[in-house]
């Protein structure tokens, strides 16, 4: 096993944090597989992304098992070695409106539970043994909002990855016994194309870093988690957001 290359399941892969990921672990030698509610875009560059690509609603919770089918099935040896839950949605209102509780239905609220929270968890489980054979690691991507009211991420938003957070402690204590670590990372106000517009005009006010974050930086504390070098960092979430969280 020591020579074997290691897989990684990526959701959410196409851009930002997701897609510097890629790069990240694919310079370090992995092998990736991404999920995407999208079919495979021919203006993805990376080399074997239409081999890795696979689609699916993680939205649709019915279709988890057979997502895990497929993962299964290109899993030369059985073993995957880290999974990273990078997708997610935010909605918004007109204009790019923060949506608070007042302002969010039932339909929106399924929605994002559904895509940031449940299918997670359904995930996990569907893969455990594969993760288990690898000794993997677990990253969720949660973020900053989950633990204070955010200028722009609105309540569902919130309350999922708050939920998150919850949920990498749990996965964490049932899963170490069978070699499984499970982390979290909060990103604050990170440079991609999903920033809400007026972030980067608040940045002096509530980061004392002064700056956005690059997506690389996120990227590399979800290699550290999903490296050696984390071997004993369990049911951990990490902020990546320059000093916000202060």
């Amino acid at each position: 096993m020591a020579d074997e290359q290691k897989i990684m399941l990526l959701t959410g892969a196409s851009r930002g944090i997701g897609h510097a990921t890629v790069k990240v672990f694919q310079e370090r030698g992995w092998r990736l597989l991404t999920v995407s509610r999208q079919p495979f875009s021919e203006e993805c560059r990376w080399p074997a992304a239409r081999d890795a690509h696979v689609q699916a609603d993680l939205s649709d919770l019915a279709s988890i098992d057979q997502l895990a089918a497929t993962v299964r099935a290109r899993l030369p040896n059985g073993r995957l070695h880290a999974l990273v839950n990078n997708a997610g949605v935010s909605p918004k209102g007109e204009g790019g409106a923060r949506l608070g509780a007042l302002d969010t239905d039932a339909a929106a609220w399924t929605h994002v539970l559904n895509v940031n929270l449940v299918s997670i968890a359904l995930l996990v489980r569907a893969l455990v043994e594969e993760l288990a054979a690898g000794q993997a690691s677990i990253v969720n991507v949660a973020s900053i909002a989950g633990s204070r009211v955010h200028p722009f991420a609105g309540v569902a938003y919130a309350a999922s990855k708050a939920g998150l957070s919850a949920l990498t402690r749990e996965l964490a204590h049932e899963l170490a016994p069978r070699g499984v670590r499970t982390n979290a990372i909060a990103p604050g106000e990170i440079d991609t194309a999903i920033l809400s517009p007026g972030t980067s005009d608040l940045v002096d006010r509530i980061v004392p870093m002064g700056r956005l974050g690059e997506p690389r930086e996120v990227a590399e504390t979800i290699y550290f988690l999903c490296s050696g070098a984390s071997s004993y960092i369990n049911g951990s979430s990490i902020y990546v957001d320059g000093g916000q969280h202060v």
